[in-house]
């Protein structure tokens, strides 16, 4: 089996299968963090070698600095990071003060890939921040920019203002493929790259979910299950989402893997998708061997029809929701 690989931007190659790090924040179980080094160690050494964290999870970011410390220069691994500031102005100080302080955490001169947040598009001031992230490119503190959970709308106005955006980290997943409409055929024009989370909705795509009751909040143990039950819940219920797992079943058997292993191909197939992020509940779970049966799966063009047939019965969510990242706003 061969870990997939691609190439993100210029000089970063990362793994296609993402280690996201959003369940060291909290409401995913007490990490340890001794436990956390020696369980990334087992994903550096099952080739899964890129990190998707972000400044506000947490211990994450200077989790990836004791990693750093800890396997040395030989092993090579990917740091991609996020800034997620509070609206409001964003002066060259105030970006370069946050940015010092995510590389002093991960031990780095240069981050592999600063994704940026904003959470008020009523402030413009994204723009600025965008500008001052260029300065701290050209003096190769940054590698690449990214984005994370901007709607094409805005994606737009930052191409037409002349800043270089390699990717944008969205939700996509069976049940969420509202980067279709807009996204991914305006990225594929202009040559940015989508990172997807939420693509096994915080685990609800599982064996263990198939033919159970609908949960009730109590049964919700994780600030991910709690979100994206909400998400099924506007998507078109628990008896419809029910009906969608008996179909990724009878074709995860006919691949002789998991529902999870086909809920992740689903969206590893889609056209400007260059990564999965998949959360790694570290020191408490693992699901690496799992996770590399995608690299050997192909869907063919039943498997995806029989999945259409189901997605086909649910709600719009562009429709509710809007474009990508229009759940934070």
């Amino acid at each position: 089996m061969q870990i997939e690989k691609t190439i993100l931007a210029v000089d970063l190659e990362i793994c296609r299968i993402v280690n996201g790090m959003w369940q060291v924040a909290g409401g995913h179980g007490q990490i340890d963090s001794k436990s956390a080094i020696e369980d990334m160690e087992k994903y550096q050494d099952a080739g899964f070698t890129t990190w998707d964290l972000a400044d506000i999870y947490g211990p994450a970011e200077s989790l990836i600095g004791e990693f750093r410390r800890k396997i040395g220069t030989e092993r090579k691994f990917q740091a991609l990071t996020k800034f997620v500031p509070n609206p409001g102005p964003m002066s060259n100080s105030i970006v370069s003060h946050h940015i010092e302080q995510s590389l002093q955490k991960m031990d780095t001169d240069c981050i592999d890939l600063l994704q940026f947040h904003w959470w008020d598009y009523n402030d413009p001031s994204y723009l600025d921040a965008l500008n001052n992230l260029s300065k701290l490119q050209n003096e190769n503190k940054i590698r690449h920019i990214g984005l994370t959970n901007f709607d094409t709308e805005r994606v737009k106005i930052m191409k037409e203002q002349g800043y270089q955006i390699v990717s944008n980290q969205v939700q996509y997943s069976i049940l969420d493929q509202r980067p279709d409409k807009l996204m991914a055929p305006f990225f594929a024009k202009h040559g940015i790259q989508i990172l997807s989370y939420g693509t096994l909705l915080g685990g609800f795509f599982s064996e263990k979910y198939l033919g159970a009751d609908e949960p009730h909040r109590g049964n919700l143990i994780t600030a991910s299950l709690q979100k994206y039950k909400n998400m099924i819940d506007v998507w078109g219920g628990w008896q419809l989402f029910q009906e969608l797992l008996s179909v990724l079943n009878n074709i995860a058997q006919k691949h002789n893997c998991s529902i999870a292993n086909v809920a992740t191909r689903f969206v590893l197939d889609k056209p400007q998708v260059v990564g999965v992020i998949i959360g790694a509940r570290l020191g408490i779970v693992e699901h690496r061997d799992d996770n590399s049966k995608v690299f050997d799966l192909k869907l063919d063009s039943q498997d995806i029809s029989s999945i259409n047939s189901i997605t086909a019965k649910s709600n719009d969510l562009f429709d509710i929701i809007g474009d990508c990242g229009g759940e934070y706003r």
